[in-house]
């Protein structure tokens, strides 16, 4: 069970970077509408999550339902570290804090 769980842990930090190539791509200015849709990051972020949906469900094949939702959580944390790292965004201390307590549910719920 523990290598479908890493596969779904490793698809969760897969999400986060196509958010953040997402959100680098919104940024930017485009020639016309429809190269904000048909660019390299966008095309790649797309490609990203639907990889990660496929791993996903294979991964539910091996693994109980309730890590699904316990793993996804970590989202939110990869994306603001990913945030902070690659687009320099600030957080806030509401995100912090947070954050901190959705790896302290983490903890919790499988200790």
């Amino acid at each position: 069970m523990w290598p479908f769980l890493l596969m779904m842990f490793a698809g969760t930090f897969f999400t986060a970077v196509s958010q953040v190539l997402l959100k680098q791509s919104a940024k930017q200015a485009h020639k016309s509408w429809i190269f904000e849709y048909l660019n390299w990051r966008v095309i790649l972020a797309y490609g990203i999550t639907f990889t990660v949906l496929l791993v996903n469900t294979y991964a539910f094949t091996r693994v109980d339902l309730k890590y699904g939702a316990v793993i996804d959580t970590f989202s939110y944390v990869f994306v603001m570290v990913l945030s902070y790292l690659i687009l320099r965004e600030k957080f806030t201390k509401g995100q912090l804090i947070g954050n901190l307590i959705i790896i302290s549910g983490v903890l919790i719920y499988t200790l």
